[in-house]
Parts: structure tokens; sequence; C-alpha cells
């Protein structure tokens, strides 16, 4: 155990995590250079193509005689949860801050985790090889941050790999071997994913004891029991081991084909073990809440299926069946942000070969009727009609952005556009303010990353935490399509804003539905009324095109039928909706 190391990479989303983690392959010689590629630990075809991390990947590296445990973690907001299993399972992390950026709100957020957990903190800096590197200055931002000397700020490239073995050299001086022992096994599951040929494949960190291969095993919340058929080690493919010993990070495969026995947060013990379960994870609260449904209803029990395996591998998504009197069957999810939503979506599309309709995404409301009853909605086709409620209470969130001195007009500008309580400021190294605001989590669902990073260039960053619950002034908009109401277009709006999104909502709409065989009425409606209206005019056809010549009757004729035709239409029409409009408004495209 004394030539053990488990440790972290954290940073803001951006600042050269996995590139680094490449380098760190390369220089311990785990992946041959032949076989080395951009992101190696980024596995999944959408981190590839996103260039992101949405998945924690653990590890294995051997160093100078020493066993290095790794678990590269994201930086998007959203993943947070991912960020806090990695944590938990480590004894010190490499806190990277980008030397072009310098420090971010997520690299407050990250450290602030890390240091609650009591861990060693490595501060480095990276892409020092790039032209517009401002090294000293951010030194002396991090190592005040730190409250230490800006000598033991580190440097590194991971494109270049300097520095590299003097961070791997750090870490094996400074983090602190594993403590444990030969006591009862004591492991914490801090993944799983699951395989069609063996089952559930459980990932963990042993505490206590050691575990081998047919060790007749035990979760102790679930109180399952099974036998571990093969043992192994991240390195980064999996790698069968004979087994793991305490202080070790790797995984068990357990041949269980059923979802709810694994969760993360579990302990695993031997079989009529006594020992005492491992403090695990909170529960993550979804922040926003969709309705997926299947665009046939035919693939209603394959996308159970699909939310079943995927949850599998992500434990922050939850979900409920839900019924619509339009849309049919479905599933309530919820995410941990807008990002969350358009990755799972996307990955029940590409894994599962799904069609799927998604409706506009909501947060969580708690409503209070005259009569004392209340009830918490967090859909909109339950959210009561305007007059009918009490009062309506919502999410708030705590927002820290950090931001350079110039934005901070056209910053304020969008945070009056979307509610925001701007409280004080802080002034930071190098022209920079941190600006602690608060804002209803509706309105920074509502586009509100993509608006700050486009008036600040990019520059800006942003982190928050959810807050209280209070009193909102909010209604709820329905839109109609040929006179039938689209559950899946209903949202909940500020009912100052209301004229303004039923406008808004519209003319979306009259862009992106294609023209049906008949006159298609689009309108938003709220507060009882109708706020917006267009039309969309019929397809038409030529239905008199193969005559020639003759009497004009003989057209007139064709006309009045098709006339007919049309009105029989008219009066039967639903409208074809594409999938692909769906995910435009979801967008906000």
């Amino acid at each position: 155990m004394n030539k053990i190391r488990n440790f972290s990479i954290i940073a803001h989303i951006d600042h050269g995590k996995s590139t680094l983690a490449d380098r760190m392959l390369e220089v311990t010689g785990t992946v041959d250079k032949r076989h080395m590629k951009e992101q190696v630990l980024d596995v999944m075809e959408l981190e590839r193509e996103r260039g992101i991390t949405i998945k924690m990947q653990p590890v294995r590296m051997e160093y100078k005689g020493h066993t290095l445990n790794l678990i590269d973690t994201p930086g998007h907001i959203d993943f947070y949860y991912e960020v806090s299993r990695a944590l938990t399972a480590v004894e010190g992390v490499v806190l990277l801050v980008d030397s072009t950026q310098g420090v971010e709100a997520q690299t407050l957020s990250t450290l602030r985790m890390a240091k609650e957990l009591g861990l060693v903190v490595i501060p480095v800096l990276s892409k020092i090889d790039s032209q517009l590197a401002r090294v000293e200055q951010v030194r002396e931002e991090v190592s005040v941050l730190l409250g230490i000397d800006p000598k033991d700020v580190m440097e590194a490239s991971g494109k270049t790999g300097e520095g590299v073995e003097a961070v791997l050299d750090k870490v094996v001086e400074v983090v602190p071997s594993p403590k444990g022992g030969e006591k009862a096994l004591q492991a914490l599951v801090f993944d799983f994913q699951y395989s069609d040929h063996r089952g559930v494949i459980v990932f963990l960190r042993v505490f206590n004891g050691e575990v081998k291969n047919n060790d007749k095993l035990s979760f102790k919340a679930s109180g399952r029991t099974f036998n571990a058929l093969e043992v192994g080690v991240f390195k980064p493919d999996s790698v069968k081991t004979d087994s793991l010993r305490s202080g070790e990070i790797g995984y068990i495969v357990t041949g269980i084909k059923e979802p709810g026995v694994a969760s993360v947060g579990d302990t695993i013990v031997f079989d009529k073990s006594n020992a005492e379960p491992l403090s695990g994870y909170l529960t993550p609260a979804p922040v926003i809440w969709a309705s997926v449904y299947p665009e046939s209803q035919d693939g209603f029990v394959l996308l159970r299926q699909s939310l079943d395996r995927l949850h599998l591998s992500d434990s922050s998504l939850t979900y409920e069946e839900e019924t619509s009197g339009v849309m049919g069957r479905g599933f309530r999810c919820g995410f941990l942000g807008m990002l969350h939503l358009e990755i799972i979506t996307e990955r029940l599309r590409r894994e599962f070969d799904l069609e799927l309709v998604v409706t506009t995404p909501t947060t969580t409301y708690r409503i209070l009727y005259a009569n004392g009853k209340s009830e918490m909605v967090y859909t909109p086709s339950k959210f009561p009609d305007d007059g009918s409620a009490m009062k309506v209470f919502e999410q708030w969130a705590k927002i820290k952005i950090i931001t350079s001195g110039d934005y901070i007009g056209p910053i304020m500008q969008i945070l009056h556009e979307h509610e925001a309580l701007i409280g004080e400021s802080k002034n930071l190294p190098d022209d920079r303010t941190m600006m602690y605001v608060e804002m209803p989590l509706r309105e920074l669902m509502r586009h509100f990353f993509d608006k700050l990073k486009s008036v600040s260039s990019g520059f800006a960053s942003i982190s928050y935490e959810l807050a209280d619950m209070r009193e909102s002034d909010v209604v709820r908009l329905d839109v109609l399509v040929a006179e039938e109401m689209i559950p899946a277009f209903s949202r909940i709006v500020s009912k100052r804003r209301v004229q303004e999104e039923g406008e808004d909502v519209v003319d979306r709409l009259y862009k992106l539905l294609p023209k049906q065989l008949f006159v298609t009425k689009i309108q938003a409606k709220s507060l009882g009324r109708i706020l917006s209206a267009k039309k969309i005019s019929a397809l038409k056809k030529d239905v008199t095109g193969y005559l020639y010549g003759g009497d004009i009757t003989r057209k007139k004729k064709l006309w009045e039928k098709q006339k007919k035709g049309k009105k029989k239409m008219q009066e039967r029409a639903k409208a074809n909706i594409p999938q692909d409009v769906f995910l435009k408004m979801m967008r906000g495209n």
C-alpha cells in the first residue's frame, strides 16, 4: 500500500485535463505510442465528437516503482456529480488551471469540493506552450487562491509533454498512500456499467481487505449476493488480475443482469459479513425535467429498456412513467442541466436507434391552493390554469460569474433580462471581477449559458448551486397546432414576458413546420386568450395539370371536387410534426 497513489485531475471545462491525462499515459508507458490518440480516456463517441469528458474514467499506471491510479473527471458544470464521486475514491488531486484563462468559476467549485474531503491539492498551470499564456499572472492568481508560495505552483503542457514527469514525481511525493488494512472487505462502488454478456460490472475502490476471483460477495444496501466472476484493473482497457487489495481501484464482473441491484455509493462486503457500510454519495437532485416520448407508441417498451440501460451507467438520470392524451405513454425524466438532457437524448437516439419527442424542459414548482392544499409540479401539463393557484413557488440558484471588466456592461443587461438579483462583486487579479448573482432556475435554463458566452466572447465563466424556493409570478403558455394543443411545446414562463414568449414560439414554429395538405394554424395561448397566431398555407396540387383543351367545365368540376376534399380534410386536420422540429424547439434554434 505504501507504493499506491490514488489521484484525480480537476479543472474548469476546457483547461486541458484529458490532454494532460494522455501525456501521463504516454510518459508512464501505459499506452504505447503507436496506439496513442487524443482523449484516450474518453471512450464514448459523443465525448470524442464534442471534445468534452462526460463520464469519469479510471486508469492504472506504473511509474518509478509506484502504482498510480488516476481518475479523469469532467469539467462541465452539469457533470459535477461525476467529479464528486471520483474525489471520494482518491487521496489527492491535480488542480489544473489554464495559463491563458486563469482561475475560472468551476475551478473554485471543484477546489472547494476537494478541500471539504481533505484531499492534497497539487496546483498545475496548463497550456504553458501557448503564445497567449500569462504564466506569471496566473501563477500569482493560483498562489493567492490557495495561500501558497508562487514557487509551489507547477507548470506543464499536455501538448508538448513539458513538465508532465515533474507532476508525476510530485504526485508520488505528496499524495499520501491509502489507509486501510487486512480487516474484513469494504469496497465503495463509485460507478458501474452494463455488458450484455457479463451483466453489471462495478467500478470500486477497496478501502479494507482483499477480493479475489470467485469470492462470494454481497451488496450492503440491496442485500443481493453474487460471485466475483472476474476482478481486474484499468490500463486503460480492463485487465484481469488475481485480486484487488486494500487501497486499489478496479472492477468486479458480477453477472447480475437486472437493473436496480447495484447502486453508486453502495458498499461491497463478503457474504454474511458484519462489516459496516462506507459512507456513500448523496443522491443527485434533478435540476430540470423534460418528458420523453417515443415517436410511435410501438417504441415505448424499447424506450423503457433503453432508460433502464442508461441508468446503469448514469445514476444521476431519474425517470418515471407518465401518460399524455395526445402523446401517449412516455417518461418524465430528470436531468442535471441542459447539456445532460442533450447528451442523454442523443445517446437514446444513437445507441438504441430511437426516434423521440422531447418536451420543452422545465424546473420544479410548488403550488399553494386557496384550500391550503400544496403540491409539487414538474411538468407544464400539471401546472394549474391562471387564477386557480393562490401562490406559486419556484427554485432559485446562487451563481458565481467570473469575467473581465470589459464585459460587465453587456452581462448586466442579460442578467436584467433573466430576472437576476445582483449581489456583491469582488475584484480579482488581472482586471477580472467575480459577480455573485441570484436567479430563478427557470431563467438560468433559458439558454443563459449560451448568451453569457456570446456577450463575453467566451471569456466569462459560471458555476451555480441550488438555493431556496421563492414566490414567483409565472403562468403556463400553451401552443396549439391545427387547433390541437401540443403538450411538448407547453412551457411555464414569467407573466411579464408571456406576450413576448408567445410571439416568439409562434414565429419559430412558423419557420420550422413543413407545409401540410391543409391550412395549418399555429397559436400561442395563455391567460385565457390567444396571444399570437399565424397560418401556414396548404400545399397546392394542380389537379387539372393533365388536361388540355376542351370545355372549361371539366376543370371546374375537378376544382370543386378538390375544394370539397380540402374542406373535409381541414375538419379532420391533424398536423404531422417531424421529430427534428421538437429537437430544434427544445434547443431554441
